[in-house]
């Protein structure tokens, strides 16, 4: 089992509430400026999530708290050390995962663990870690010979191998089957439950609306939104959406109809599901539901669906200047 990272500053024993703080962050490439004053923090114990399009500046953001990128201004900690001066004894204390990496072919899954292993000063058991990514039956198999799932798998071992205090994962479940991303999904949850940090970043909407405690969305640089994933789609004020199909020539009372999203219209069988968009779901569902029983009749395909994080991403992110703090 994972080992639980007592949540204090290393250098002088103090609580540490946040593994990360950001303010006003700033980086420039000639007259671009990739990052334009980005401020946040990340709590210990926590999955913070990371979203934007491509050329928001989010991965610039990272490779400077990394370590890996200087800044051109702001200030930057990451487990109370800035980042550009942490050097060696700060790069043992996180785990990276990339998006891609690049592993011997030759190596077995054994061997590239140990080697990695070999890094630190006191990693973590070898049984343990191929347990936690499911990969115990492959440790004598090559790289070579390892399936995408099974080399995004080897990626998460070797990040966690130093026991770190802090965990990047880029898109962690690139390549992973439903079944796999669900037991990736549970060793990330694990991580959070030990008091590690964990910043992430996923295309994958409900991954993050599964695993985040808290959302940034960048956009041209800048945050454009910024909280949990259940503030986030409640402060847009997007609708929630009852969708069903009608019988044959059934019409909805006056009082519903005017609630249908534009072009919707009662079904033929087999056609798409009608919707009615609204702030109020149980008292509308309410009143179809009780009309329905008193005409005698099944509303076919029946659900409530509440806008998605996806929705929200796209719309924030379709509107760059806007802002929205969720709680």
């Amino acid at each position: 089992m994972l080992r639980r990272r007592a949540v204090h500053d290393r250098r002088d024993g103090a609580p540490a509430a946040a593994a990360i703080v950001v303010e006003d962050l700033h980086r420039r490439y000639g007259d671009v400026e990739a990052v334009a004053g980005l401020s946040f923090s990340v709590r210990r114990g926590e999955i913070f999530a990371l979203l934007g399009p491509n050329g928001a500046g989010k991965t610039t953001t990272i490779e400077i708290l990394e370590g890996y990128r200087r800044r051109s201004a702001g200030t930057v900690r990451v487990l109370g050390t800035d980042p550009e001066r942490g050097g060696r004894a700060l790069r043992e204390r996180i785990g990276i995962v990339l998006q891609a990496a690049g592993l011997d072919d030759e190596l077995t899954v054994r061997e590239t663990v140990e080697l990695y292993a070999s890094c630190y000063a006191t990693p973590r058991a070898l049984p343990e870690l191929l347990g936690e990514v499911d990969l115990e039956d492959r440790r004598d198999r090559r790289v070579l010979h390892l399936s995408g799932g099974e080399r995004r798998r080897l990626d998460l071992a070797l990040a966690l191998v130093g026991d770190p205090e802090l965990v990047f994962l880029d898109e962690p479940t690139t390549g992973l089957d439903p079944a796999a991303r669900r037991r990736a999904w549970g060793t990330i949850a694990g991580l959070r439950r030990a008091g590690r940090a964990i910043v992430l970043t996923s295309h994958y909407m409900d991954e993050v609306q599964q695993l985040a405690d808290r959302v940034l969305v960048m956009a041209r640089g800048r945050a454009v939104a910024t909280g949990s994933p259940a503030a986030l789609r409640a402060g847009r004020g997007r609708p929630t959406t009852i969708a069903f199909q009608l019988p044959d020539g059934a019409t909805l009372p006056p009082d519903l109809a005017m609630l249908l999203r534009p072009g919707a219209r009662a079904c033929a069988e087999g056609e798409a599901a009608i919707g009615l968009c609204t702030d109020e779901p149980t008292r509308v569902l309410h009143r179809l539901t009780g009309w329905a029983l008193a005409q005698g009749f099944e509303l076919r395909g029946l659900s409530v669906v509440e806008p998605s994080l996806e929705d929200v991403y796209l719309e924030l992110t379709e509107e760059p200047e806007a802002v929205l703090h969720g709680s």
